[in-house]
């Protein structure tokens, strides 16, 4: 015989199993009928615990509304409503590709309530494995995919979640227990400073001096530089004003959009030789407004022909291949180096935190640190 509870406590029996069983109702559908729900246990007391556990969690959600939805649904719903209308187009893109192409196949018809961390972590483990969606039969590429690729599924999954949690779909954010990939510090690659005359010399032959000499003296992102007006420079204080950069358009082509942090939005002080090349290269095309207007289009400079462009120098100088974002380290490297302190160089790269410029070239700092042990260790040595 069942035992009584108080209403509102659910029941507890012993079933013809040999096991125990608490009933309880966790709540009402849209139709007012009550939705009941069972723990089961190898005794009394843990059957009572789970029970009491259950109802308390049963009172933190909306469980006819919870009830309704697989992870498939709720994560397109969060997508749409609360995640897509305030994202830039690149970033909607990569959550979208986040969602269709791991976590609608991996966990995507498991219900919400249902979720575990197991289940989230047995999607990452798939995706750090092979999780690399391939273009085509001759895309040869490994299928793995980086900690920092998962980092950044996780960061947009435990979003998602979270708004979960707040609209009483879920009790606690199952992504709280899981465990990433630990990162793996890349090498900072850069211009080695005996190359970069000859660098410059090719990209003066091949008449890109003026953009390629302003990006080394200067850090832009790719998408920074081209989106560049004439307008853009002050020649009278030597600055040129960041407010703007170039995005890929899905579905193809390019435009310009605000950065994507207000700190990237800027005033950099460039050095004279910049500006007179500068000066010289609108001279080129004194009715176009773009300072580095494509050869091909005359509008802006697609950036991904700055990869190319760059790849080209390279070769020609028979050096060995960085990508164009080198050139961005190569300037902060060169400027901490030379003793210009971290946060005039996190500023000029913009960069929120002058910790993240700290921690990305701490081997730009390493000289330094030697030059000031050796220093104090002077002054010490002078007290002996």
């Amino acid at each position: 015989m069942a035992k009584r509870r108080s209403s509102g406590e659910g029941n507890i029996r012993k079933r013809s199993d040999g096991r125990w069983e608490g009933r309880y109702v966790a709540g009402h559908d849209a139709n007012g009928k009550p939705i009941r729900k069972n723990v089961l246990g190898k005794t009394q007391a843990e059957v009572k615990e789970k029970l009491k556990k259950a109802l308390e969690e049963s009172h933190m959600i909306d469980v006819g509304k919870a009830e309704d939805y697989t992870v498939e649904k709720w994560v397109r719903t969060w997508y749409e409503i609360y995640s897509k209308p305030n994202l830039r187009e690149a970033t909607q893109e990569r959550y979208w590709n986040h969602i269709q192409y791991h976590i609608i196949p991996e966990i995507g018809q498991i219900k919400l309530t249902k979720l575990t961390s197991r289940d989230i972590q047995t999607m990452y483990n798939n995706v750090r494995d092979h999780g690399r969606v391939l273009k085509g039969p001759n895309d040869k590429r490994d299928k793995s995919l980086s900690a920092s690729y998962i980092g950044s599924l996780h960061r947009m999954l435990k979003m998602c979640l979270e708004r979960a949690v707040k609209e009483q779909l879920l009790v606690r954010n199952p992504c709280d227990n899981v465990v990433l990939p630990k990162e793996e510090k890349k090498e900072i690659k850069i211009l080695k400073p005996d190359t970069i005359g000859a660098y410059l010399a090719e990209a003066d032959r091949r008449g890109v001096l003026p953009m390629f000499y302003l990006e080394l003296c200067s850090g832009l992102r790719r998408g920074e530089l081209v989106a560049l007006l004439w307008t853009d420079l002050d020649t009278t204080n030597n600055t040129i004003s960041v407010t703007k950069q170039a995005v890929r358009v899905k579905g193809g082509g390019v435009k310009t959009s605000t950065p994507k942090t207000a700190t990237s939005i800027r005033r950099e002080a460039i050095p004279q030789e910049a500006v007179d090349l500068l000066i010289k290269e609108h001279e080129k095309h004194p009715n176009n407004p773009y300072m580095f207007p494509s050869p091909v289009t005359g509008g802006m400079y697609y950036p991904d022909s700055l990869a190319t462009l760059n790849e080209k120098i390279l070769k020609a100088c028979g050096l060995e291949y960085i990508n164009f974002h080198a050139l961005r380290h190569t300037f902060a490297t060169v400027a901490l180096q030379s003793g210009v302190d971290i946060r005039t160089v996190s500023g000029m790269l913009g960069h929120a935190d002058p910790g993240f410029t700290l921690r990305t070239y701490t081997h730009a700092t390493n000289p330094m640190q030697v030059k000031a042990a050796a220093t104090v260790g002077s002054v010490m040595a002078s007290k002996l």
